[in-house]
């Protein structure tokens, strides 16, 4: 058996610093969390276990980041200059650029590269302590890129100790080889593409992006049909670019999340809290395509509606792989506290993957995935922008970062 006190720690197991347990102590044994609490209090029969000292470091559950499009060909930065210059969001996509020019590239971009690109961005969110990642694909729009996309999230998962669940986002813009013909594409998303990739094993839920630019709700239903038909948990892009009911659809279906909100309003708010939907904000994308619409975090407040953050890392309108500068965004952006902010990307966020019992908070019985930040008070977990402050990422037990050394060890447990 493999059994570890770790000591002398300023210990917050839910990622509200309010509950935090100043000079604990936490046992390990087999991967697992044994028990925890004021050192004072530790049973006489751990004592004898081998021990480190974390020199009164603050702990935290790993972070989870619940909305990312990390694999991806090419990028965008030529469209960023666009935007720059005057030219919108909505007129790029409708010139070819947007979605569908990552799509080009990576259908073009073969699996090892796709690999390669996406370890990039995984790694920083690694060493800031993200142990779950949600990875979505959507830039394949066809079934053979769909499922290079979906191999390689899967692969990244085994090669990397984070636990990998994607997401099958076939419905997130139209490909140019069905121009005017959305329904056509849609019946390709949901009687050919979900049911052989989700045979296949490579889905854990299923997203749409509802939107004018994107699927009508008429179209998104039946995407959250056939997903519903195969059991599979699903999600909503909704209400980013304007107000269309996309939220209240996705509540009907007991969606885990419904992600950006810029535009929701109360009734979407309403039925959110009625389904247990989580409102999963994304401070990049609002930042990056200089948006000016608020999501309405205090109708979220009044309803009781978790809120999550996430990076939303993608090559046009997120091109972030830090989680810690969400946090720092989602406070000074959206006005969210420095709890709200924590809670966001650890308890709240593994609410949005469905997986609030593996991972989110620091708990006995539970894997012990944690993260030891260098900082004198949590609230620097939301202030500094670019500065690294872990100092320590364990896994099941195990560092896989400390500062000045990476290694990228997997841990092997899969979703």
């Amino acid at each position: 058996m493999s059994e570890r006190i770790w000591r002398h720690l300023h210990l917050c197991p839910s990622g509200d610093p309010d509950g935090t347990i100043v000079d604990a102590a936490l046992a390990v044994r087999d991967g697992n969390i044994e028990w925890f609490g004021p050192a004072s209090d530790l049973p006489a029969e751990l004592s004898s276990w081998p021990s480190e000292d974390l020199g009164g470091a603050w702990v935290t559950p790993s972070l989870v980041d619940c909305h990312t499009h990390i694999v991806f060909g090419g990028h965008r930065a030529d469209e960023f200059a666009m935007r720059l210059a005057g030219v919108g969001y909505e007129e790029i996509a409708r010139r070819g650029g947007g979605i569908v020019s990552t799509v080009r590239a990576t259908r073009a971009a073969d699996e090892a590269t796709l690999l390669d690109d996406a370890a990039r961005r995984l790694e920083p969110l690694i060493v800031e302590g993200v142990a779950a990642i949600e990875i979505k694909s959507g830039y394949g729009l066809d079934l053979a890129t769909e499922r290079k996309m979906l191999r390689v999230a899967r692969e990244l998962g085994r090669r990397y100790p984070v636990s990998v669940y994607t997401t099958f986002l076939g419905a997130h813009a139209l490909p140019p080889e069905f121009a005017g013909r959305p329904d056509d594409y849609i019946d390709e998303v949901c009687e050919r593409m979900l049911p052989a990739l989700a045979d296949e094993g490579l889905v854990d839920a299923v997203d749409v992006f509802c939107e004018r630019i994107g699927f009508s709700r008429a179209q998104s239903e039946r995407v959250l049909d056939a997903a519903a038909r195969r059991g599979l948990s699903v999600k909503m892009h909704a209400e980013q670019l304007s107000a269309n009911g996309g939220t209240a659809l996705a509540a009907r279906y007991g969606a885990l999340s419904a992600d950006h909100l810029e535009f929701l309003d109360e009734a979407g708010v309403a039925a959110m809290k009625k389904a247990g939907t989580v409102a999963v904000l994304l401070p990049g994308a609002y930042y990056f395509i200089r948006e000016t619409q608020l999501p309405p975090v205090d109708l979220l407040r009044r309803y009781g509606v978790p809120i999550a953050l996430a990076t939303d890392c993608n090559p046009g309108t997120s091109p972030s792989a830090s989680l810690l500068a969400m946090l720092n965004m989602g406070c000074t952006l959206f006005r969210l506290t420095v709890t709200e902010a924590l809670q966001g990307v650890t308890c709240h966020a593994a609410r949005a993957l469905g997986r609030s019992d593996r991972h989110g908070v620091i708990e006995v019985g539970r894997r012990a995935d944690f993260v030891a930040w260098s900082v004198e008070t949590l609230a620097e977990l939301a202030y500094w922008i670019g500065r690294p402050l872990a100092s320590r990422v364990v896994r099941a037990g195990v560092t896989v970062f400390e500062r000045g050394s990476f290694l990228p060890r997997a841990i092997g447990d899969g979703p």
